[in-house]
């Protein structure tokens, strides 16, 4: 037996739609759960943390991506290798800071929302979607660069886009290499 050639893809994609929707079942217990949003944000943050210590492994394995020189290194593969490889998009990335230690993703299409509409009224201070921010605070801490990861823009707010803020806590010169 053979497979059609395109078969693969079309895996692909269910598997994504199915975690898209797991994952809006999850933020939804976790809004049955908690009463406060900062406590839905705040478990969502530690949930995508403990997914980034270990997704790291796999994209290492997987991309065979050489050591970044930069932070704007940094920042340009999260958006054009990992983005792509485990959403299927590729934020833009914008530096925000002279001192080149702050970025910007700018995802024009969040994939975790592709079936919300928007958020309820009560729940204006969600984040609906901070497992990312846990994650790749994660992911860059097990690679040892300490970063602070928020959520600037949402499309879920009302806002055209959606923003992910990365603050690298180290300037460049600190972290020293051992020979």
């Amino acid at each position: 037996m053979s497979r059609s050639p395109g078969r693969k893809q079309e895996n692909h994609k269910i598997s994504r739609e199915l975690f898209v929707l797991t994952y809006g079942a999850l933020v939804a217990q976790l809004c049955k759960d908690y009463e406060k949003d900062e406590d839905v944000n705040a478990c969502l943050d530690r949930m995508g943390y403990s997914i980034g210590i270990r997704l790291i492994d796999d994209f290492l394995a997987r991309s065979a991506v050489k050591k970044c020189r930069s932070y704007s290194e940094t920042a340009d593969m999260i958006a054009q290798v990992a983005f792509k490889m485990y959403l299927g998009v590729t934020p833009s990335v914008s530096c925000s800071s002279a001192t080149g230690n702050e970025f910007s993703l700018i995802l024009d299409k969040n994939p975790l929302v592709d079936f919300v509409e928007e958020l309820p009224a009560e729940r204006a201070s969600l984040c609906y979607c901070n497992l990312l921010c846990g994650v790749i605070r994660g992911a860059l801490e097990m690679v040892h660069l300490a970063a602070e990861v928020t959520f600037l823009r949402d499309r879920l707010k009302g806002d055209a886009v959606t923003e992910i803020g990365i603050t690298f806590l180290r300037k460049p010169e600190d972290r020293k290499h051992r020979r």
